[in-house]
């Protein structure tokens, strides 16, 4: 799972990731200078994801290895960044078996709370490295709020009200886009669910 930092400096999110006063961990910290901090070992829980889901999955800080990359939020991921996630990133999918699909946002599995890493960040560029995916291009489909909401639970997302989940489907596959749920918008969803469905949630899970 990706996320950003949202704080000054990396100084200060390794500080405050070492605090046990803060409650808040995560595997592994990425500089915008590219140096990478390893923090907890992946086979322990780090406690980066909070309340929410991923298909099946509700307890994700068991079932997750979370990144932190050091940015505001507001600004571009820098290059060397970038790079030194996608090493990072080929080697976690190596060592855990994990598929592009299962590598996600911390906005996915909670749409209610959570924008990060945010509308700056290459989701794509991962997709063309394999280390992520993205919708393929399909003709509009008439909007359907029901149908949408379907087809994202299909791809992984949680119960969440309709515009909190379109804000969070837009934040990570369709950035620019603003206004009510388009023909592109279901286009989009419906493909990811087709190619990429999970387990339907379990009760109780």
């Amino acid at each position: 799972m990706l996320h950003y930092t949202a704080m000054g400096s990396c100084a200060a999110a390794l500080a405050r990731l070492c605090d046990p006063a803060a409650e808040v961990s995560a595997h592994y910290l990425i500089a915008n200078s590219g140096r990478v901090h390893a923090l907890v070992p992946e086979d322990r829980r780090a406690w980066h994801a909070g309340a929410g889901a991923w298909g099946p999955i509700s307890d994700v800080n068991s079932h997750s290895i979370g990144i932190e990359l050091d940015n505001p939020g507001t600004r571009p991921f820098s290059a060397p960044q970038m790079a030194a996630l996608a090493r990072l990133l080929r080697d976690i999918m190596t060592r855990w078996q994990i598929a592009p699909e299962r590598i996600i946002a911390h906005s996915d599995m909670a749409p209610n709370r959570k924008s990060d890493p945010g509308p700056r960040f290459d989701w794509r560029g991962l997709a063309r490295a394999g280390l992520s995916v993205w919708p393929m291009p399909m003709p509009p489909v008439p909007p359907d709020p029901a149908r949408f909401r379907a087809a994202l639970r299909r791809f992984g997302y949680p119960d969440a009200d309709d515009d909190l989940l379109l804000h969070a489907f837009r934040l990570r596959f369709r950035p620019q886009a603003a206004g009510p749920l388009s023909g592109a918008d279901m286009a989009a969803a419906q493909n990811l669910a087709a190619r990429f469905a999970v387990d339907p949630p379990r009760p109780n899970a």
